[in-house]
């Protein structure tokens, strides 16, 4: 049984309080393959510019060749207005991205703090199954001067297991995303950890640009393997970096840095990543940015 299946036996005991987690990340890693690689191209709400109704935003990023846009949750917009604009444009909204768990993180020594962030990941995981997709987007911890690495690490994985009651009933995914946050900072650690929590509806959100400052996105892809549950790409060029500080990496367009796209997809193709959307989280613009964007994403998903 691959990983898909197992979500869809999950979904059928929404409710009970927990799930036997009879298959393994590296389990499904050898699971021999079956399907062809494909990818939708998706972007972030946030990226929007143009000054248009909830609607038609949604049909102009449908008209610019995107299949799909990830929302942010919770949000402020209402959730009926967002449901109408989907059914109106045909676009899919496959992921969101959790919008407390920076400032209220997963790994806060304040029970108090973890709790806030556990509450708002449920309503992010109820949200994203209204919507119709599946996947939840989630920091899983900081270490910084007052967090210790240990510390982060061990809380982190608590808070998680947590949530996991949240994710059986929604029948949702928890996917942990590699960033900044001096944390679980190479593919090995990584994979570890998704292991240790062992369970099926918690994974991992790829971002192939936010590795470059320290690594090579396709050892990432290789380690992570199966374990990876949804893509997010961005540029970043350690030339930028060395010499004119450290976030001006992210300052160049898709296909113009440190990213060997080849590469990049031959790994994903070769684990088998049956995830289905490569995910802008670039700085966006108006209609010919966004256009931009979308045959760049083009050209990278063609060397699959």
């Amino acid at each position: 049984m691959n990983r898909k299946n197992f979500i869809k036996s999950a979904a059928l005991v929404a409710g009970t309080a927990t799930v036997a987690p009879t298959l393994s990340a590296s389990t499904s890693s050898k699971t021999k393959i079956t399907q062809k690689v494909t990818l939708k191209k998706s972007l972030g709400f946030g990226m929007i510019k143009e000054d248009l109704s909830l609607t038609d935003k949604f049909k102009l990023v449908k008209d610019l060749g995107f299949d799909g846009i990830e929302m942010n949750s919770p949000f402020d917009l209402n959730k009926s207005e967002i449901l109408e604009a989907k059914a109106k444009s045909g676009i899919e909204l496959p992921s969101v991205v959790n919008s407390d768990h920076w400032k209220k993180t997963l790994s806060d020594p304040d029970p108090e703090v973890r709790k806030h962030c556990i509450k708002s990941l449920a309503q992010s995981l109820q949200d994203v199954k209204d919507f119709g997709g599946d996947t939840v987007l989630v920091v899983p911890g900081v270490v910084n001067e007052k967090v210790s690495y240990e510390q982060a690490y061990n809380t982190a994985l608590y808070s998680i297991r947590e949530l996991i009651p949240y994710a059986e009933k929604t029948g949702m995914q928890i996917a942990l995303e590699n960033v900044w946050n001096n944390f679980l900072l190479s593919p090995v650690e990584a994979k570890r950890f998704v292991d240790e929590i062992n369970h099926p509806l918690v994974g991992w959100y790829f971002d192939v640009g936010n590795i470059l400052r320290y690594g090579w996105p396709e050892h990432w892809i290789k380690t992570l393997n199966s374990r990876i549950m949804k893509l997010h790409i961005k540029e970043f060029s350690r030339k930028l970096m060395n010499e004119e500080g450290l976030w001006k990496g992210f300052e160049v367009n898709l296909l113009e840095g440190d990213n060997n796209w080849p590469v990049v997809m031959k790994a994903i193709s070769e684990i088998n990543h049956q995830g289905g959307w490569l995910t802008a989280e670039v700085g966006g613009g108006d209609r010919t940015r966004l256009k931009d964007i979308s045959e760049r994403m083009d050209k990278i998903i063609a060397y699959l």
